[in-house]
């Protein structure tokens, strides 16, 4: 059966050498995307859960206790786009899904009212169904999602228990893997540009006060412009506010 092949794929990815978190996400989302029926595009996170006044967080993050991502692998480019916006909105299927630690199915996102930040971000992204399945790890938790371009694609009866075990294999792989002591887990939080919230709203900012536009279409910007170069929104933020500060000290 398909599911048992690929959690073995899945379970082999923590195991190599040579193996580092960034990569074995990256692969496990691949595989996902490959494999599973009806899937054409896959997001696994590891997420931290962190309290108000943690000196880890960002200033944007301190306002309650909340999870943050640690790292993330996602097979298209589209699929991080709509997660960072996921994530900067704190709405979406992922992030209630480790909120609320419990599967989360979507069956067309047209139709969904859990989330109206999210919607219109999602199709552009071409986010219609979705399973996400979290499992914790070690303190931390692992959320396991499947996406697909058409509505209703998967069937959650069927599919959510085959996402917990490959959300389980998952789990064990990382863990087998060793990467995740606290040195390791500051290092890739810091390094993951996605999760610097303060940054994405400081570009947000900047562009509303030089176009007169609003948030949401501050973002948009954003996210054409990452779409255009092949960047992450996060990575092209960055780049907006380091541009802004030179130009201001001139």
């Amino acid at each position: 059966m398909w599911v048992d092949r690929l959690a073995r794929e899945i379970g082999a990815l923590g195991q190599a050498e040579t193996a580092t978190a960034e990569r074995a996400l990256d692969r496990m989302s691949a595989a996902a995307a490959r494999d599973v029926p009806g899937c054409s595009a896959a997001l696994v996170v590891i997420w931290r859960d962190v309290a108000p006044g943690d000196d880890r967080l960002e200033e944007s993050e301190q306002v309650a206790g909340r999870h943050v991502v640690v790292d993330y692998g996602a097979s298209h480019s589209d699929l991080a786009t709509a997660f960072e916006h996921q994530y900067t909105t704190d709405e979406g299927p992922t992030v209630e899904a480790v909120r609320e630690m419990h599967p989360v199915a979507v069956g067309d996102v047209l139709r969904e009212e859990r989330w109206p930040a999210y919607t219109s971000m999602a199709v552009q992204c071409g986010d219609r169904s979705s399973v996400t399945f979290p499992c914790e790890l070690e303190g931390e938790v692992v959320t396991f999602g499947v996406h697909a371009g058409r509505a209703d694609a998967f069937e959650g009866a069927v599919v959510t228990p085959l996402m917990a075990l490959l959300a389980e294999h998952a789990a064990v792989a990382l863990h087998s893997a060793d990467r995740y002591s606290d040195v390791a887990r500051e290092a890739a939080h810091m390094r993951r540009a996605m999760s610097v919230r303060a940054v994405i709203d400081q570009a947000k900012g900047i562009i509303m006060h030089a176009r007169g536009c609003d948030a949401d279409e501050a973002f948009e910007e954003l996210r054409r412009v990452a779409q255009r170069n092949r960047m992450k929104v996060a990575e092209v933020a960055r780049s907006l506010v380091a541009e802004h500060a030179e130009s201001s000290v001139r």
